[in-house]
Formats: C-alpha cells, structure tokens, sequence
C-alpha cells in the first residue's frame, strides 16, 4: 500500500468503524487532473445511495481539514458491489467459495492473470482452484488486483 492509501485508511477507517461502516478499500490513481479517490464501504445491511452521501459529506470534511492529498481529485463512495475488489489478506478467507479473477504486478510461474475458485489463504499465499481442478498457490505480494466475479 503507497504511503499516501496509508495516510487515507489512517485518516477515513476510524471515522466510518464510529459510523457502523466498514472500510473494504481504497483506490486511488489516474492522469493529473483527473484523478480520482474512490472509497469502498459496506455494511451488515448493505450499502444505500443515502449510505454513500452521508459517508461522502463526512469524509470530505475530513479530507478538506486534513488535506492528505496535493491537487484537485474527485471523491466516489461505492458499494463493493457483486463484483467485490479484494483488498485485505482476511478477505481472502472471508470469500473463500467465490469464484475469483486476479491480476499479478508480475509473471509468476510463466503467467500474469489467473480464475478459479477461492479456496483461501495458505501459507504461501492465496489459494486458487482453476477450472482444470488445479489448486495454485499464488504469492500475496505479487497481487496487484483481485476481484470477486459472477460466474452463471
């Protein structure tokens, strides 16, 4: 996690855990001037429309007060969706069952993109059953992206 995600999960996990929230992630990137800083939240409930408004107005004031983040970006409040990015090692456990798309920083074992079945969290990373049956065990730290997917 890049310092400045760092700072933000400081600045925004207290607020939203006092709020009933919980913080799933955060992303934050593209070209100058339109970058964007998107928060996920979730609830036991599930997220509203009125849910991420709230959390937008607190958030931003808190973000306008602390001013983590040099230049212009824009604030989006999402629910993690059906489709629910991954971002902390617990979740791979968590959804342990669901059918999974990650994506690695780099080759590993001659390939960068891989689908199966989360089987979890092993002690050599995550745990993936491929169509074939094969079970992969894929180092965390070269995840870049991993994501829940719906499979019919």
């Amino acid at each position: 996690m890049a310092a400045t995600e760092d700072t933000l999960y400081a600045l925004i996990d207290p607020l939203l855990t006092g709020m009933g929230y919980e913080l799933v992630g955060i992303e934050y990137g593209g070209p100058a001037g339109k970058r964007l800083l998107r928060i996920y939240i979730d609830s036991p409930d599930g997220i509203t429309l009125d849910d991420c408004e709230t959390c937008s107005r607190q958030i931003s004031a808190v973000l306008d007060v602390e001013d983590p983040i040099p230049g212009e970006y824009t604030l989006e409040i999402s629910s993690p969706g059906l489709d629910r990015p991954i971002f902390k090692a617990s979740d791979y456990d968590r959804f342990a069952g669901e059918q999974i798309k990650i994506r690695l920083s780099a080759p590993w074992e001659g390939r960068r993109r891989f689908k199966g079945v989360l089987a979890g969290l092993g002690d050599e990373g995550v745990r993936v059953v491929e169509a074939q049956g094969d079970e992969v065990q894929i180092p965390l730290d070269l995840i870049e992206k991993a994501r829940l997917i719906l499979e019919p």
